[in-house]
């Protein structure tokens, strides 16, 4: 994969504030094919939509719930953003929002392969941003293997049941194809065969065993899916220092959004990005796994080729804590045209 030279084409937060009717959101810089949305001043649900599913279909990651369709959610992707309804998840009256949005873009589908009897799936992807959204039907059998179309070995992949109550199981290439966590737990990692089958994402396939939260037989399930892309994002581990100054972790970019885990403790999930205040060290985080309004502790400090911790909180750097993080770009810190000797500029 090339070196992306601007990442705001593929990844962008955007702000805005709710007015309780409905309203276009517009500044993305693109039309999103997935939107995660979540209120900043208030107590309530995250919630994300995607163009596979189709507007008004939401599911919560902070919730077990299948997928509900909410004629006041999400109602449409435009070419510079998206537009919401009346569903106070994402427009309260006069209260903050927060949004997460990621390009896709090209179609595919197909049937999957593998153990068991294939089933039709279908998605979108984008491979030079690393990033594809595969909604598939389950069969059952360990083994059963699902096309992401991304031409890249996989780092991140999360899965949701659809159609029932079901957790939110993630892979992560730093704890390795036996292990998972779920997004909308603070549970540390666990270890199973029946979650990724014990086998390692290839460059055309993630596997799935029997475990019914990624694969009971005509069960619909949705996944997003993303490979390490130089400049643009990184999926990675670090080890912490319990100390407010903290330890470094490169990522070979100024990130724009950082999600955490602790791996070996059970904590919260913790997402930050430039926008909320964006700028050192009021880098404020909303948790994943919680309805909670957005926390102002200070964490940590983005730079132009990484993230230093300056808080010794549990949650991003306890003494020993072992922590696998998810990380996108503002700007690369080396773009396509100047053979990697010219860094970006850091805030």
């Amino acid at each position: 994969m090339a070196i992306i030279d601007k990442p705001s084409d593929y990844f962008n937060t955007k702000l805005y504030t709710g007015n309780g009717g409905t309203q276009s959101i517009t500044g993305v810089g693109f039309q999103p094919n997935m939107t995660w949305i979540k209120g900043r001043s208030f107590v309530d649900n995250h919630f994300i939509t995607d163009s596979v599913r189709g507007v008004t279909k939401t599911i919560f990651p902070d919730l077990t719930a299948a997928e509900e369709t909410q004629s006041g959610a999400l109602t449409a992707f435009g070419s510079d953003g998206f537009s919401v309804g009346s569903m106070s998840e994402g427009n309260t009256n006069g209260a903050t929002i927060c949004s997460w949005n990621w390009k896709a873009g090209t179609s595919v589908s197909g049937t999957s392969t593998g153990s068991g009897t294939g089933k039709a799936y279908s998605g979108s992807v984008n491979t030079t941003s690393g990033f594809s959204i595969i909604k598939y039907l389950g069969n059952g059998s360990s083994g059963h293997t699902i096309p992401h179309h991304l031409s890249a070995v996989p780092q991140f992949i999360v899965v949701k049941s659809l159609d029932r109550g079901t957790n939110w199981i993630t892979y992560q290439a730093p704890l390795g194809a036996g292990k998972f966590l779920r997004l909308n737990q603070t549970n540390a990692e666990s270890t199973s065969s029946s979650r990724w089958n014990d086998t390692t994402p290839t460059s055309t396939v993630f596997t799935v065993g029997n475990d019914g939260d990624l694969n009971n037989n005509d069960e619909n399930y949705i996944a997003y899916i993303i490979a390490n892309v130089q400049g643009y994002s990184k999926i990675g581990s670090y080890v912490g220092n319990g100390n407010a100054d903290g330890i470094f972790v490169y990522t070979g970019f100024k990130p724009a959004m950082i999600i955490i885990k602790q791996t070996n403790e059970a904590r919260d999930w913790l997402i930050i990005d430039n926008k909320r205040l964006g700028y050192n060290v009021k880098n404020y985080d909303l948790h994943p796994n919680l309805t909670a309004a957005e926390d102002t502790r200070e964490r940590l400090d983005i730079v132009s080729n990484g993230f230093k911790m300056r808080d010794a909180s549990n949650a991003n750097n306890k003494s020993g804590g072992s922590y696998i993080y998810m990380a996108f770009a503002e700007n690369p810190f080396v773009t396509s045209t100047d053979n990697g000797s010219i860094p970006a500029t850091a805030r």
